[in-house]
């Protein structure tokens, strides 16, 4: 771990992140990926030390107050967090100056900050985002070696729900010869349905490859899973987008359930809805 003075913290989005790397060790993580200019080890987590004097100075500059994202990139809720606070350090600042909050997390460390959930959700608006890949929990544990297993999560999205604040859950990614099967896919559904998860995101039944973390994904493969390796070589080639060969059918199953059970799954309206700022005049929100 290393700390650093950021020049800026939020996007043009009004995204923000907090940390850059990750120890949460995910076999798949398209973070790794070389594009992002990674110049540190991956699990050497540059903190940002500045984050809530430079999000402070931000959310008093703004003219009206918005959405404010974190957690596309990397965990705010990572190892690291229980000591150093910042992301709690951020809430307090989103929720003393009324901005609104998406937060994303694959860990049960989000329970912590409930508190301040709550406050942000009861003045304007706030969404967790919660992953969800794995059904079996001893899968889960070789692909997500190091984060909240998959019933901890559940047990958050449960609890989240029970005090009030909606949540949607990213299904994704879908491993081929993984976790591409009905079992998991209906075990996850199952699991949302109990939750009752405002939406779930997918963007279709398979994984993204490139240079960084197919490297990393590929001896992953090699040490829990001796051959499937070379039958990724055969079936994809050096493809970016690895769909399943399920990923129809799969897709499917997954678009009807959730239809029947009222849960969206139309990406553009997820996104609308967890950028979208109540009205102060009337709290109107997308999904009632």
């Amino acid at each position: 771990m290393h700390f650093v003075d950021a020049k800026g913290i939020l996007s043009a989005q009004n995204g923000m992140n907090l940390y850059r790397g990750c120890t949460h060790g995910c076999i798949y993580c398209d973070s790794r990926s070389k594009c992002y200019g990674f110049t540190h080890d991956f699990e050497d987590i540059e903190v940002k030390r500045n984050a809530p004097t430079l999000l402070r100075a931000a959310l008093k500059s703004k003219r009206r107050r918005c959405m404010i994202g974190t957690g596309s990139m990397c965990d705010p809720y990572m190892h690291c967090e229980d000591t150093l606070k910042l992301t709690r350090s951020c809430l307090e600042i989103i929720a003393a100056h009324g901005f609104g909050l998406a937060i994303q997390t694959k860990s049960a460390r989000i329970l912590r900050d409930l508190d301040l959930l709550k406050e942000i959700h009861a003045q304007s608006k706030c969404v967790v985002q919660m992953t969800l890949t794995t059904y079996d929990e001893n899968l889960c544990r070789i692909l997500e070696p190091n984060v909240s297993t998959t019933s901890e999560r559940i047990e958050a999205l449960h609890i989240l729900r029970e005090n009030g604040i909606p949540t949607v859950v990213w299904m994704t990614p879908i491993l081929p010869y993984l976790n591409d099967t009905r079992e998991n896919i209906d075990g996850l559904l199952k699991e949302c349905i109990a939750a009752d998860v405002k939406a779930i995101l997918s963007f279709g039944m398979g994984l993204t490859l490139r240079e960084g973390n197919r490297e990393y994904y590929y001896a992953a493969l090699d040490r829990f899973f001796p051959g499937l390796k070379q039958r990724y070589h055969r079936e994809f080639g050096n493809a970016y987008e690895v769909l399943s060969p399920k990923s129809n059918e799969l897709m499917h199953r997954f678009k009807a359930t959730c239809a029947e059970q009222g849960i969206e799954t139309d990406v553009s309206a997820i996104f609308a809805y967890l950028r979208e700022f109540p009205d102060p005049d009337d709290q109107l929100r997308l999904f009632g």
